[in-house]
């Protein structure tokens, strides 16, 4: 049996990040968040929930707010349809974690054996899908998505917690 494709109003077809929140970032770490919305942009599922869910496609500014989470979420003509706004409480675990095997891995890279860093990337993924997995949790009833759309937002939430 073969899945139903989503209709292609839910979908994402821009994200940005509120600059505002973030600080100079290394070159790696502009690199993951441009491979992160590259990715996200070609295949995604987003559909906010309520009045709104068949105004799409969306675009969508991530930000942190007063120690929030905020999607703020327009309409393809950027029109304001609403904010989600999430604790940020639950993600500090687990977006310090992912910070750490991160900082593992690269210096893996440079001195460990492949079988050493297979096995650091191996636990890095799996930190990365918690995180992906715990975001899909907070927006159920607010806005669904698949788990790979989910992957991919959590990498830029991550890039918003950098200071």
């Amino acid at each position: 049996m073969t899945e139903k494709a989503p209709p292609t109003t839910h979908r994402l077809v821009d994200v940005q990040l509120d600059e505002r929140t973030v600080v100079r970032r290394s070159p790696d770490i502009e690199h993951e968040q441009r491979v992160a919305i590259f990715d996200l942009l070609e295949q995604n599922v987003f559909s906010p929930i309520g009045a709104h869910e068949n105004q799409g496609p969306f675009q969508l500014m991530l930000a942190i707010e007063d120690n929030r989470l905020v999607f703020d979420i327009r309409d393809e003509g950027a029109t304001p349809l609403g904010k989600i706004i999430l604790a940020l409480s639950p993600f500090r675990r687990i977006v310090k974690d992912y910070f750490e095997i991160c900082d593992s891995y690269y210096q893996a890279i440079k001195r460990s054996s492949p079988s050493q860093i297979e096995t650091i990337d191996m636990a890095r993924r799996g930190v990365h899908n918690e995180g992906s997995e715990l975001l899909r949790e907070r927006l159920k009833g607010k806005i669904d998505t698949d788990f790979d759309t989910a992957r991919r937002l959590f990498t830029l939430i991550c890039v918003l917690h950098i200071r």
